[in-house]
């Protein structure tokens, strides 16, 4: 952290970077600016008040001069010795769920909307009901961990929520409501949950295609989809919404993956699935009467029907992409190859979706994920 004597003209020229920073006065002790990557420029007093830190926000640097937010801090700082102490959080730190909306309304994109309406299903039915109206800079980490205790009944949900406040308490700091490093839900470890593990055999393989072979006669297009998930492990979303122009050199070229933009390699079953398939639309897969994709909700339906059929009736759509990843395993390919298969960044997560009941191919997997994750 920086300290130099601030002027205007230092002020005024302060450069956003890719986090947040402070720079602080050197002529007035815990008087200083900070930088958020929006460039947003917030003049802050940081000060110690019988063993607590004092953080109080005195204004943005768009409307308010450097000789006016220092007055303010020498006018706060004389008020807080003469009180003996202070609050911990400044009277006019803003409520809990105005810093949560503006985190929502910054992330917006950088999230997917998938994630984004996610994201704030949890933050509506797990989170704003236990923080509304509590000053943001007045939540600490034993109330953090007292809500999150109080989640225990579900714990799933108790594991999506805390990211979610962990990202609102981040951005008060950015935006200078809490002081920088002072985020509640530092140290909160998640529940430990036992992973769901479920993975088609040969003969539940055997089956399903049986079954798809009588699927496409009624339901075409839901079972070229359902080929397709099998033959290249990809995620629902990224089959569904693939175009045309994302089919060609015998590759996927997926615009928007989970991950990001990724190329898929088809073998000559998935090519063959696409080829067999008129071009009606600039959809591969198009609605019958919208003319945009076709619907989740569609696929769904033909799938549960489908289980049904096969006697598969414990199996989810996205268990066809761990058994995508344990047969390529199986087969030989190794960790790398298939997590590039899956478009996945980090091998830890290709681990995850291999369940194979042979100890020492599992062995021989965590050993070349340990090595691709700089462990070993």
């Amino acid at each position: 952290m920086a300290t130099v004597r601030l002027t205007q003209r230092r002020v005024d020229g302060l450069r956003p970077r890719k986090s947040v920073y402070d720079i602080r006065d050197r002529g007035l002790k815990g008087f200083g600016v900070r930088i958020a990557p929006s460039g947003v420029k917030n003049y802050f007093l940081h000060a110690q008040s019988d063993g607590r830190r004092v953080w109080k926000n005195l204004g943005k640097a768009a409307e308010l001069g450097l000789d006016d937010a220092r007055a303010r801090a020498k006018a706060a700082l004389a008020a807080i010795r003469r009180g003996g102490g202070g609050p911990a959080a400044p009277a006019e730190s803003p409520p809990f769920e105005a810093v949560a909306e503006n985190a929502f309304e910054s992330h917006a994109r950088l999230w997917k909307p998938g994630t984004l309406r996610v994201n704030r299903n949890y933050y509506k039915n797990h989170i704003r009901p236990a923080f509304v109206g509590r000053p943001i800079a007045e939540i600490d980490g034993p109330e953090a961990r007292r809500w999150f205790a109080s989640l225990h009944a579900l714990p799933a949900s108790a594991d999506r929520s805390l990211p979610i406040l962990s990202v609102v308490m981040r951005h008060a700091e950015v935006l200078g409501h809490r002081p920088e490093g002072s985020n509640p839900c530092k140290g909160i470890r998640r529940h430990r949950r036992r992973g769901r593990e479920r993975f088609l055999s040969t003969a539940e393989f055997a089956r399903l295609g049986a079954a798809l072979a009588r699927c496409a006669t009624d339901r075409p297009a839901e079972a070229a989809i359902l080929r397709l998930l099998l033959l290249t492990g990809c995620r629902k979303g990224e089959i569904l919404t693939l175009k045309w122009r994302d089919y060609r050199e015998g590759r996927l070229f997926l615009r928007d993956g989970k991950t990001g933009p990724r190329t898929v390699w088809l073998s000559t079953a998935a090519r063959e699935v696409l080829d067999r398939l008129p071009r009606r639309s600039a959809w591969i897969f198009p609605a019958p009467r919208t003319g945009g994709p076709l619907p989740a909700r569609t696929l769904d339906a033909t799938w549960f029907a489908l289980r049904a059929e096969a006697g598969l009736s414990d199996v989810h759509l996205h268990d066809l992409r761990h058994s995508y990843a344990s047969m390529a395993l199986a087969r030989g390919e190794t960790v790398l190859a298939i997590g590039r298969l899956l478009g996945h960044s980090d091998p830890a997560t290709t681990l995850k979706y291999i369940h194979l009941a042979d100890p020492t191919v599992r062995a021989a997997a965590n050993a070349v994920g340990a090595v691709l994750a700089g462990e070993g």
